[in-house]
Order: structure tokens, then sequence, then C-alpha cells
């Protein structure tokens, strides 16, 4: 069996007129409608620490566990485990809150992934 496929014709592609480029978007502009609903995880981060796994074991109710950081620093603001922001504790109709004291520049952040 023997099958004789055509030769596939494509259209050309001109350069967009001047009415074409005024309504679209430029490439500024970023539509973010795409990602608005997209669920993110935030959490705030008082500090961290590493112990071995006899002491992990050995904690019960009551005991301490030591942080790196100090009384008084700022907490880090973490989405999706990236940093974002640095706040502090605020407490609000009995709720806590963070209220964000240092943002993190989009450059930053670019460069703490590398």
């Amino acid at each position: 069996m023997i099958n004789d496929f055509g030769t596939a014709e494509f259209p050309e592609f001109d350069d967009q007129s001047d009415d074409k480029k005024s309504s679209s978007i430029s490439g500024d502009e970023v539509n973010l409608d795409v990602i608005l609903d997209v669920p993110v995880t935030i959490s705030m981060e008082i500090g961290r620490t590493q112990i071995n796994i006899r002491n992990l074991l050995q904690l019960n109710q009551g005991s301490v566990v030591e942080l790196e950081r100090f009384a008084g620093e700022p907490l880090d603001v973490l989405v999706n485990g990236t940093l974002i922001a640095h706040g502090e504790v605020v407490v609000i109709n009995d709720k806590f809150g963070i209220r964000l004291t240092d943002v993190i520049s989009p450059s930053e952040r670019v460069k703490r992934l590398a």
C-alpha cells in the first residue's frame, strides 16, 4: 500500500500592524488573572535549630528547645518555602498576625534561589 501525502501549507506570518499592537498586551504588561486563584502556602518562622535524634526522643511536655534567633529579631515570612519578607508578631482581636517590616525585592529573591 502506497500513501500519497500532499505538501503541508502554512499561512505566512507578517509583522503586526500598529492597530493590532495597540490592542495586544505589550511585553512590559503582565496579565496576572491566570494565576490569581493558584493557592500558595504562607508560613512564619520564628527560628530553627538542629538536634540529634537522641535529644529529639527525649523531648516531652515542658521541654524547651533553644532556637538560633535572639528574642526581638524579626520573623521570616515564607511563601511555598521561599523567603519573601520579615515581620513582627501582632495580636488583633485575640488572634495572632504578622506585620511586615521588610519585604524582599523580587530581584533579591531570584538571587537567593541561585
